[in-house]
């Protein structure tokens, strides 16, 4: 894709801080990192969300993901990360190109979890989930 940021990075159209590469991996550092460390990882080929990717292709982005998490954490002494893929415009994804967020986390970092990201949380009985259960796992 010509007007992808990612896409020209990996092309070497535009540089950038590359901690891994390989024949179907890439992953640098994010230019407006949230932690120092902070790690995108991307698959080479353009794919926008998570369920475009070709399967055996999400597992060669997640092994790198798992590879480079523990490189990360001692790079930059964090006790944890956060890892996180904003998958879709609606779940804040600004480049519509998939990648993987390896944020180095600290107790004293002001951070919070993944429930968070939520302000409206809906209440959910427990009838509606075992619907949604069924409805998902037979999809």
């Amino acid at each position: 894709m010509t007007d992808c940021i990612f896409c020209s990075i990996v092309d070497g159209d535009i540089p950038s801080h590359t901690v891994y590469e390989d024949d179907r991996v890439m992953a640098f550092l994010d230019a407006n990192p949230l932690a120092r460390g902070h790690t995108l990882v991307i698959p080479k080929a353009h794919h926008e969300r998570v369920n475009d990717l070709p399967a055996d292709l999400a597992t060669d982005v997640f092994a790198a993901v798992h590879d480079l998490t523990d490189r990360i954490e001692r790079a930059v002494d964090a006790d944890a990360t956060t890892i996180a893929f904003n998958n879709g415009t609606a779940a804040g994804q600004e480049v519509p190109h998939v990648h993987a967020h390896v944020v180095p986390r600290s107790e004293a970092d002001g951070g919070r979890p993944i429930h968070a990201l939520i302000e409206d949380r809906p209440d959910v009985a427990d009838d509606e989930l075992a619907d949604l259960a069924e409805t998902i796992g037979s999809a």
